[in-house]
């Protein structure tokens, strides 16, 4: 087979093209490396709200404090327009999964000494945004979340993964299956019940008859908008003063 090769055509083994076709570059190649690099030193980003948590802890804790602890369904909530006057704090932080918030649970929350604390996660797992997963990893964290909590004296509020839907140019239900949502719902559900925790149920207040997010609800079929969150706001609400009694 050696001898063979060396009588093969030249072309077959040639690497160098006729015309220059590069793939189109990224600009600003050097200042992108030096973000992904900075992103790599805070995985859990927990240099998102340290200057606030800080002034916070400053200060003495302010009666009926809750700590919304989230992902960028969180995060894009306007906290303050939907709860006026409410001692809300946001700690939802965009694209994150499980993991990573169980890393900001002192930081972001346990260390502002809230009353209650409203968990709406998942979805990211779900899709993978931090690597392969599974239900039980998902569940462990949850649990450690509660765990937490609880020692601490924080009552715990779990909202239901929302529904997402293909009614958008986006096709979320392709990294997000809504079956993957439904089980890891139900586990939410069963866990708050054995646990004296509360469930507020995002995900039956805003599916539609096919279980898919209500159109209209939803720029893009992942985030809540204006509407969506109207909806959302009275249920964490009345989840909230139902874990504070």
């Amino acid at each position: 087979m050696r001898y063979f090769l060396l009588f093969l055509p030249a072309a077959l083994f040639a690497q160098l093209s006729d015309e220059y076709n590069p793939p189109r570059a990224q600009c600003c190649l050097a200042m992108t490396a030096q973000r992904f690099a900075e992103q790599l030193q805070d995985w859990n980003q927990l240099g998102r709200y340290h200057a606030d948590n800080e002034r916070l802890k400053a200060q003495p804790p302010e009666p009926g404090r809750v700590v919304f602890m989230g992902d960028s369904i969180t995060d894009g909530w306007k906290l303050a327009n939907s709860f006026p006057g409410k001692p809300y704090v946001n700690r939802g932080i965009s694209g994150q999964t499980t993991p990573q918030m169980l890393v900001r649970m002192f930081p972001d929350v346990i260390n502002l000494k809230p009353a209650a604390m409203v968990i709406l996660a998942g979805t990211n797992d779900i899709a993978r945004n931090t690597g392969p997963t599974t239900l039980a990893q998902i569940t462990q964290n949850f649990q450690a979340m509660a765990e937490l909590a609880k020692v601490h004296g924080i009552k715990v509020v779990f909202c239901a993964v929302l529904p997402v839907s293909d009614y958008t140019q986006r096709k979320q239900t392709e990294s997000r299956p809504p079956r993957d949502i439904l089980r890891l719902n139900e586990w939410l559900k069963a866990y708050a019940a054995k646990t004296g925790a509360v469930y507020v149920d995002y995900h039956a207040a805003t599916a539609d008859e096919k279980g898919l997010l209500r159109d209209g609800t939803s720029n893009d079929g992942l985030h809540p908008n204006a509407k969506g969150y109207e909806i959302m706001a009275p249920l964490v609400e009345a989840g909230i003063r139902q874990a504070l009694r």
